[in-house]
């Protein structure tokens, strides 16, 4: 089968859309299917990866995201999905793309779309004036949120079922980013996590050497490991940090990434032991960086899986994450949920602290155990019709 795969917003290096286009493609080719991923980019390209096939069709970047593109030029992007011929068509992006889910209903392609966002979240996230306010008293505060929460519902209901109608199968990948679509009682919906890769990030991968150029004895090694956005709210890693070095606990910070809030960050990090690596290339240093780190940080009150904080669960590092998110469903209890305060994620962070090192540890690992990139690739495959991969010795 030909499975035809398409992305907007995806990150110029880095990123967990860009991890899970990659793993489930060399996941889909490894079974024998033909795969072709088409992304945007800032000219024509194409060539020949592992996951298949990578078709670049030239894409503006959003203004204000530090490079995210998007795909605009409808046009063209038929006439290259009538070329591919696709058996099968996977879309990850619920909003510009999901046109391609009525051009696969014309021509008979059996069509997913892949939930990466919640639509709730985001709208809440950036809509001007929500929590506006919180200037007036909180009784017309209250009715102000909640009058404009219902408008944000309805718009994400009208754009969800629309999705739906669309597209004959839609894939959530945690129960959290599933809830917008189960309220509106979407028949078509599936949920099937995404993976990690647990022989790249594991507690073998703990590097003394790295520590002590990170830390000083008896600090404790804090790590924020993502893209440096908006939406991801870096900026409560550093406030977290303020914190707990208020409270007198010696910690330090390490910032793994890039994006468009660095130098914001790096402003609000004056004065504290914060070092930004800016964006690791190098995955496996990334990997060490996790398996030494005591805890990770991971703020993003809208993230639908968190692939960065289940990188640091499989390096056996505890991760605390935002309470608001899906992430709290994928920690477990090898982590902790907090509330969207430094204070909250500094009380968070010490109660990780204060447990039995070696149980945090076997802890963290045993829960990313659960989300081999073999069993995602099963599911996916699965929604989309197909049979689950099998190798030389068997089933996976």
């Amino acid at each position: 089968m030909r499975i035809v795969r398409l992305a907007n917003f995806v990150a110029p290096r880095s990123g967990g859309l860009r991890t899970a286009l990659r793993e489930l493609g060399a996941g889909y080719a490894a079974a024998g299917h033909e795969v072709v991923l088409v992304v945007p980019g800032p000219r024509h390209a194409r060539s020949s990866t592992p996951s298949g096939l990578v078709v670049t069709v030239p894409g503006p970047v959003v203004p204000g995201t530090g490079g995210y593109r998007v795909i605009t030029a409808r046009r063209a992007l038929s006439r290259l999905l009538d070329e591919l011929e696709p058996d099968r068509l996977e879309v990850s992006d619920r909003t510009t793309l999901r046109w391609t889910g009525r051009w696969a209903r014309s021509r008979g392609v059996r069509s997913m779309m892949v939930s990466h966002e919640s639509l709730d979240g985001l709208l809440r996230l950036f809509w001007p004036g929500f929590h506006a306010g919180r200037r007036a008293s909180h009784a017309l505060s209250d009715r102000l949120n909640r009058a404009l929460s219902d408008r944000l519902n309805a718009t994400a209901d009208r754009l969800n079922r629309a999705t739906a109608a669309d597209f004959d199968v839609v894939v959530c990948t945690t129960e959290w980013a599933a809830a917008e679509f189960r309220r509106l009682g979407t028949a078509n919906l599936l949920r099937v996590p995404l993976g990690v890769d647990l022989a790249r990030f594991s507690p073998g991968r703990r590097d003394a050497g790295l520590r002590h150029t990170l830390a000083a004895p008896g600090e404790w090694l804090l790590v924020h490991c993502g893209r440096l956005s908006p939406e991801k709210r870096p900026e409560r890693s550093v406030a977290a940090l303020r914190e707990l070095r208020r409270r007198g606990v010696p910690a330090v910070l390490v910032v793994a990434g890039d994006g468009p809030r660095r130098a914001a960050l790096e402003r609000a990090a004056r004065g504290l032991p914060v070092r930004f690596t800016g964006h690791l290339a190098d995955r496996d240093l990334l990997a060490r960086l996790l398996a030494t780190a005591d805890v990770a940080l991971a703020p993003g009150p809208v993230e639908t899986f968190g692939l960065a904080a289940l990188e640091a669960l499989a390096s056996g590092t505890p991760a605390v994450v935002s309470a608001s998110g899906a992430l709290p469903e994928v920690v477990g209890d090898a982590g902790l949920a907090a509330a969207d305060d430094p204070g909250a994620y500094a009380e968070a962070v010490e109660r990780l602290l204060s447990r039995d090192e070696r149980r945090r540890r076997a802890a963290a690992r045993q829960r990313a155990e659960r989300y081999g990139w073999r069993n995602s690739v099963d599911g996916f495959l699965a929604a989309h019709g197909l049979p689950a991969a099998v190798t030389d010795g068997g089933r996976r």
